[in-house]
């Protein structure tokens, strides 16, 4: 009859479960089960993997039996391995499954047998998890008998029930009409005869049928040493320590029927109960159908609306006439969204636009959403698709049929307010987040590892150090580990080693995706279980992207961008003090002073270009127009670097290096980057016309890229794309370079359109910039933290571009930075209160409420405005009162005075009718160094000389001291630089 496994612990029980759920599957098909049930506690974080790896296996044994009809067909793709050894006459169903452990210890295995009942499990698991903090569930009898449909129940069996448990499961009985039955499952402790003649007599007690179970926590015994790592790590245990609660054998693994017939022995019964039960549940996760938010608004559908919306905004896009070219692309766009039944989605993310515009948060799609005009003429994006190649079908694809997913990026000290917006509009029941599993990775892997099995913190600091050098696939070097002290011949170390490389890539945790957003027409919760996020006010679903993206979920990605809160501000102090209304889409184009400043690598705070690596390729790049910043942005990443495009481009660039193609089709592909590879889309068609993959391959071989990090899965491509590009005849090294470019993609790599995305902000952040340095750097230090500089950099830059930047003052002051006229009716740069390290925002607030015409002294600013000591010391720290002719030291003298006058009853009244009178006390002068090193203790930065020049006497004579910066000298650039500041 076959046997069913229907208790497995997965590693997303975590720190328990000794194996992927990927694992498991494998290893049921090879074992031949029925059905497996990835039951992991309070959670079905994993079920997804093992119904993904259940379809793999499924693909490769149709593409095996392919192969044996036909032999002398296309070579096999490398990304797919070789079919299993093992004849395999079917592959084992997935049965969706969690274990709910209640708070009183009662443990149950809940199977859907339909989709009701999978409604009922995801209610239950997000009851549990919203009454508790993020990692927890508390559940408890009501809860599953309040959500009782469609579930079959597995009610473990305990070694001695008492009277609290035999009454809980008389509730359930009657609760659960005949669909509760008794788990029995071995110990493997040398009593298990006992055991489950103990469990048959208590489930005919209670009038239930018997199910078997070897409740594994791992796929194959081999994982047992690394299963008790995991117990140690969450116990907090050294290996020496671990006592009892260390895996006495390696028998609590996946077993095949044989095997469960013959631990069964005398209860064979309950090993065919699993099978037929089995059978039963017909419930498959493929058949969760997704729907989007309708969208349907004032009798309009979802496509009448699309197709207005849409028109309108290419009429607002192109207010001189639309293109023949942009029209029919619309068109097109349009049919095949129909087709698909997407509207919803673009409406969807529309609205969520039109929100954050409607309140004056800055937005802007990027990523393949900026190939479609549909997107452009909906305002989600600012690129024209014209600028690039408009692949739609990058970004949707009839052949792939899965929703497409738009990013957005929103101004990050206000994406908050479009998320609580998005759960106000749709409500926590039908919206959430998607999660982000934490893996192991290599740190993190010797830190807790090493700890578990007792290695000194010197071991492991040396262990980890070769993470990033001379750490394989298979461990660090033997020579090298000899080179940092340690012994390669050590038994606990080599074990430590193995069990490192065993443990990566295992689920540590749940996290929350950066903005992921997963809506639904009717109830989340009946899809995927919610559960409460680390962060206040945030609720999160328990599938990551890969996931849902499996399953076929619309996810839109609500990100934050630091740069767009820069942008918007900058065009907010513009309006107050220019009278100028800018948006992305309007500011001057194609300016030549901004190239010009680009090519000099000014660039300083510029968003994307203001790296070391960026600023020594612009003046090489010599960007003037808008699509050589697409390039600049896209060339300075690992992809391109790795591959050795970067100078082959440029030589093509400067005329160094002909301009060639290795044929007319990849011409078509490269022209427009000189013949070398730089962007996503550019790769997967080198796949298509160079190496003769598929559409569906090539759409693989773009995912693999995304997943790099963590699965590794672009090196599987390898062989298939070599054979491919000799085959069409191209060069072994133009073949190999290719693939170098591509892997290094799955290191960081940018679409076109994506690329084009963040160069319009690069171009934005540079025409302020240019145009109006002050307002910019005002900007910027609004929207600390962000990029790569700190607050005294940018200020030192403001400064060198002529900006007259003036010091924190208690009565000009605010919390934010402001721009004021000078006397001349220029614009200055004053800072605020937020540049003092230990300022609150609140405090700032109420001194400036109470400011009036001004404070005239200390005690003034006391008196009036009732602050702490501490703030008042903290304001005299960062000379805030040297405007009133009141000194650092001074007024550090007078806040310190004041303190008894408060804090002290003992001296808050006169002596003998006499206060207490003391003399005036000369305090002296500061030096300009002490000044300078006290400004930046109190705001890491100083308007005073530049620390250098106070030790010019000190310096080499081969230095020519001109170029020291002084309060108002040029910037120091080192011989031979690019002519870009160095950061002061």
């Amino acid at each position: 009859m076959g046997f069913a496994e229907l208790s497995i612990t997965s590693n997303f029980t975590f720190l328990t479960g000794g194996s992927h759920p990927e694992e498991y599957a494998r290893r049921a098909a090879l074992l031949g089960l029925e059905a497996i049930a990835i039951a992991d506690v309070n959670s079905v974080a994993g079920v997804v993997r093992a119904w993904s790896e259940l379809k793999k296996i499924r693909e490769e044994i149709a593409e095996a039996e392919a192969a044996r009809a036909d032999p002398i067909g296309p070579p096999k793709p490398a990304h797919l391995p070789d079919p299993p050894r093992a004849p395999i006459d079917h592959v084992p169903r997935l049965l969706p499954a969690a274990c709910l452990v209640l708070e009183d210890g009662m443990r149950l295995t809940a199977l859907p047998r339909d989709r009701a009942g999978w409604a009922s499990l995801c209610r239950i698991l997000s009851a549990g998890r919203l009454r508790a903090e993020k990692g927890d569930c508390l559940l408890d009898l009501d809860d599953i008998l309040r959500f009782p449909q469609g579930l079959e129940l597995l009610l473990h069996a305990p070694d001695r029930p008492g009277a609290d448990w035999r009454q809980a499961a008389a509730r359930l009985i009657d609760g659960m009409e005949g669909r509760l039955h008794l788990l029995i499952a071995p110990a493997y402790d040398g009593q298990d005869a006992a055991r489950l003649d103990r469990g048959a007599r208590l489930a005919e007690a209670l009038g239930l049928p018997t199910l078997a179970s070897a409740r594994p926590i791992m796929h194959h015994g081999a994982r047992r040493r690394l299963t008790d790592i995991l117990t140690c790590i969450r116990e907090g245990l050294r290996i020496e320590d671990l006592g009892t609660a260390a895996q006495a054998n390696a028998e609590q693994r996946l077993r095949s029927e044989a095997e469960m017939r013959r631990i069964f022995k005398g209860h064979e019964g309950a090993v065919d109960r699993a099978a037929a039960l089995a059978e039963r549940l017909r419930f498959d996760i493929a058949s969760l159908r997704y729907e989007y938010p309708s969208e349907i608004a004032d009798g309009e559908t979802a496509a009448e609306r699309l197709q207005r919306l849409a028109q309108a905004g290419l009429n607002w896009r192109y207010p001189q006439g639309i293109s023949e070219r942009a029209q029919k692309q619309l068109e097109h766009e349009l049919r095949l969204i129909g087709k698909l039944g997407y509207e919803p989605y673009f409406l969807t993310v529309h609205d969520i636009v039109a929100f954050a515009r409607s309140r004056g948060i800055l937005c802007q799609g990027r990523g393949s959403a900026a190939n479609s005009i549909t997107c452009y003429a909906l305002g989600v994006t600012s690129v024209s698709p014209e600028i690039g190649t408009m692949v739609f079908e990058r970004f949707v694809s009839e052949a792939r049929n899965e929703p497409p997913d738009i990013d957005v990026d929103f101004e990050h000290e206000r994406r908050e307010e479009v998320i609580q917006h998005i759960y106000a509009r749709y409500g926590r029941h039908r919206a959430g987040l998607c999660a982000t599993v934490i893996h192991y990775r290599g740190k993190r892997a010797v830190r807790e590892v090493g700890r578990a099995m007792g290695l000194s913190e010197d071991v492991l600091s040396a262990l980890s150090s070769q993470i990033w050098g001379s750490w394989s696939k298979h461990g660090p070097e033997i020579a090298r580990m000899r080179e940092i002290g340690l012994d390669p011949d050590s038994p606990r170390l080599k074990q430590t080693i193995q069990l490192i490389e065993e443990i990566i890539g295992f689920p540590r945790h749940l996290s929350q995706h950066v903005g992921g957003f997963v809506i639904t027409e009717g109830r989340l919760d009946e899809l995927v279980p919610i559960e409460n996020a680390t962060m206040e006010d945030r609720t999160v679903i328990c599938w990551d992207k890969d996931d849902i993206d499996a399953l076929g979920i619309l996810k839109v990605d609500i990100l934050a961008l630091g740069m767009l809160s820069c942008i918007r501000k900058a065009f907010g102090l513009l309006r107050q003090h220019h009278q100028a209304d800018y948006t992305l889409t309007t500011l001057p184009p194609e300016d030549p002073a901004v190239y010009d400043m680009l090519c000099r690598a000014d660039t300083l705070g510029v968003f994307q270009v203001e790296s070391r690596a960026q600023m020594n390729f612009l003046p090489r790049m010599r960007p003037r127009c808008f699509y050589d910043l697409v390039i600049q942005v896209a060339i300075i990443r690992p992809g391109p670097i790795q591959g050795d495009m970067v100078h082959p481009f440029i030589r093509r660039r400067n005329g160094e290096e002909e301009v060639s193609f290795p044929s007319d089709e990849l011409g078509r592909v490269l022209g427009k980057t000189l013949g070398v590879p730089l962007f996503q889309e550019q790769a997967m068609q080198i796949a298509i016309t160079g190496a003769g993959f598929t559409p569906d391959e090539a759409d693989r071989l773009r995912r693999s890229l995304a997943t790099f990090k963590k699965h590794g899965s672009v090196s599987e491509f390898r062989t298939r794309f070599l054979r491919g590009m000799r085959a069409n005849g191209y060069d072994a090294d133009f073949a190999e370079r290719c693939f170098s470019q591509i892997e290094g993609f799955g290191s960081y790599g940018f679409p076109e359109s994506h690329a084009a995305s963040f160069a319009l902000l690069v171009y934005a952040s540079s025409w302020l910039k240019r145009h109006h340095p002050g307002i910019f750097a005002c900007a910027l230090l609004n929207s600390q933290p962000m990029g790569f500089y700190a607050p005294a950099q940018i200020v030192r830059d403001a400064r060198q571009h002529g900006v007259e930047v003036r010091p924190v003052c208690i009565n000009r002051s605010r919390w934010d930075n402001v721009m004021e006229r000078t006397e001349t009716g220029a614009l200055a740069l004053r800072l605020g209160f937020r540049q003092i390290k230990a300022m609150r925002e609140d405090e700032a607030d109420w001194l400036t409420a109470a400011r009036g015409n001004g404070y005239t002294a200390v005690e003034d600013l006391w008196r009036r405005a009732g602050l702490a000591a501490r703030t008042l010391t903290i304001l005299a720290e960062a000379d805030a009162f040297a405007t009133l002719g009141i000194s650092r030291r001074d007024a550090l003298w007078a806040a310190r005075a004041l303190v008894p006058k408060r804090e002290l009853p003992l001296f808050s009244g006169d002596l003998d009718g006499e206060g207490i009178v003391e003399p005036a006390v000369h305090l002296p002068r500061m030096t300009e160094g002490e000044e300078v090193v006290e400004d930046y203790v109190a705001m890491r930065l100083t308007l005073r000389s530049h620390p250098v020049a106070l030790i010019r006497d000190r310096l080499s004579p081969g230095i020519d001291r001109r170029l020291l910066t002084s309060r108002s000298g040029p910037a120091f650039r080192p011989p031979g630089s690019s002519g870009a500041p160095v950061p002061g």
